[in-house]
């Protein structure tokens, strides 16, 4: 515990016979849980957990289900149904099974039945960690790529500060340009530029490490089963938070590499299907915070942006057409596209900085 607050990591792993032992070993004495989740590993993974519980399993606090119910009167019916919805959402998770579950252990390992993604992992030990009731959860790969001693300054600020969300930065530190293999470093700085217009936290970067923690209420304010299963849940559970006007904060952490693990990761592909989940990530964001929750005048100037830029395209079309076959081009079509791509991109700035303005006071 931190704080006397109870603290669980959740460890995705697939495939990391050779890592998830260290991982175990290393972490933090105030971890009250550690909740491994092996995504269907086709190596000794799981038998590597299951013996390392039999010979080293201690104990812990006890935590158990919370199961009490809410007591219907004429002023709570919105929390009875959210709890309902909540028990109604338990069959849409990965189907899972528990190796073991007892009230006192301090490791936990739950095994899904098919291979779902890195995601689907998270997802898993987020309602684990929600059922019972955990007041911060970390997340922390199984491939050893994360600093054990840093746990404590990422999960500080959930358990200090009521901070929703914390995510650790290698991008900040002074050797991550050294450190960073140069195509990791690239397409992190892509998709982070792209998450940044996605999510609405326009002054994060990192935006695919896995090392992070959140809070109970953050927990209990997005919808778990819906995080997008692959390597993009990061970005995804950034959008999700910012339409829940949840608060963030960065903590600066050293990059690991080179400790024995073996990327799954292939950058050519993670970047294209990243960078269209994050595009429909953004006009979810706008429609729901900006017009549904809360209407922005921001909403408009995006929206007009996207159909100005359309008409500009479409006249630019035409001039180009009329350029190739040496036909001379209306002087009004050349002032139409002037008028359009100049409308559209003033429109789309103007609605970014709405939009850095409004989601400021997320950062903390």
């Amino acid at each position: 515990m931190l704080n006397n607050k109870t603290i669980a990591v959740i460890v995705p792993c697939y495939n990391e016979q050779t890592q998830i032992k260290m991982v175990l070993e290393t972490m933090p004495n105030f971890v009250d849980r550690i909740i491994v989740i092996n995504d269907c590993s086709n190596d000794q993974t799981e038998n590597v957990i299951k013996d390392y519980i039999l010979k080293f399993q201690t104990n812990s606090i006890e935590i158990n289900v919370l199961t009490e119910a809410i007591k219907a009167n004429k002023f709570n019916r919105a929390d009875i149904v959210a709890q309902e919805v909540q028990k109604s959402e338990n069959n849409k998770f990965v189907h899972s099974s528990i190796f073991n579950n007892n009230k006192n252990d301090r490791i936990v390992l739950i095994n899904h039945s098919v291979n779902s993604g890195k995601g689907a992992g998270v997802a898993t030990g987020y309602k684990w960690a929600k059922d019972h009731g955990i007041d911060c959860t970390a997340t922390m790969d199984g491939d050893g790529q994360m600093d054990p001693s840093e746990l404590e300054s990422i999960c500080m600020p959930v358990i200090n500060e009521n901070i929703d969300y914390v995510k650790g930065n290698r991008l900040i530190h002074r050797s991550s340009l050294l450190v960073i293999p140069k195509i990791r470093f690239l397409g992190n700085s892509i998709l982070s530029i792209l998450t940044k217009l996605a999510s609405g936290y326009w002054k994060i970067s990192d935006t695919q490490t896995g090392f992070t923690a959140i809070s109970l209420k953050a927990l209990n304010s997005i919808r778990l089963h819906k995080i997008y299963k692959g390597y993009g849940y990061p970005n995804d559970v950034l959008v999700k938070l910012n339409i829940a006007f949840c608060s963030i904060r960065e903590v600066e952490i050293k990059p690991v590499y080179n400790v024995g693990e073996q990327s799954k990761m292939k950058i050519l592909k993670v970047i294209p299907t990243v960078s269209w989940l994050l595009i429909k990530a953004f006009f979810k964001r706008l429609w729901i915070k900006y017009l549904f929750r809360d209407f922005h005048p921001l909403f408009l100037l995006y929206n007009a942006s996207f159909l100005l830029g359309l008409g500009s395209i479409l006249y630019g079309y035409k001039i180009i057409s009329y350029m190739l076959v040496n036909q001379a081009i209306n002087q009004l079509t050349i002032l139409a596209f002037m008028f359009l791509f100049i409308s559209g991109f003033q429109s789309f700035l103007f609605a970014m900085w709405m939009d850095i303005q409004d989601n400021e006071g997320l950062l903390k």
